[in-house]
């Protein structure tokens, strides 16, 4: 990883830290979020995964538009860390902890690579 690569990664980390932390106090069932990245290829390899509990919490959000807050509220950090990423809310995905259990064994690493390859292809 370049110098430039280790300096975005963590203006990245602050900024996606600062969302979850407001996430968590507004959205019932919200978890945890993460990003995956390739740098080489950013920013076309860039992800947010917004993680819930479940299927039914996450329903919930995106039936009440909240998914689309979370997403805004996303971007807005970002852009506070001078990330300006065109299109960022087409890469922010959501994702259960319930779906990762039954579907992925609880490995969010498997999880996660697979959500890249599929959306990078």
């Amino acid at each position: 990883m370049r110098k430039s690569d280790k300096k975005l990664e963590k203006a990245i980390v602050a900024a996606l830290t600062e969302a979850c932390e407001d996430a968590l106090k507004i959205y019932e069932g919200f978890e945890w979020l993460t990003h995956v990245v390739n740098y080489q290829t950013f920013p076309e390899s860039f992800t947010i995964v917004c993680i819930f509990d479940n299927q039914d919490s996450l329903l919930k959000a995106l039936s009440e538009n909240k998914g689309e807050a979370l997403k805004t509220a996303i971007e807005s950090k970002l852009n506070t860390h001078n990330i300006k990423i065109k299109g960022v809310k087409k890469r922010i995905l959501f994702d259960t902890e319930e779906a990762c259990a039954s579907e992925s064994g609880g490995k969010w690493g498997k999880r996660l690579e697979g959500i890249h390859l599929a959306r990078h292809v």
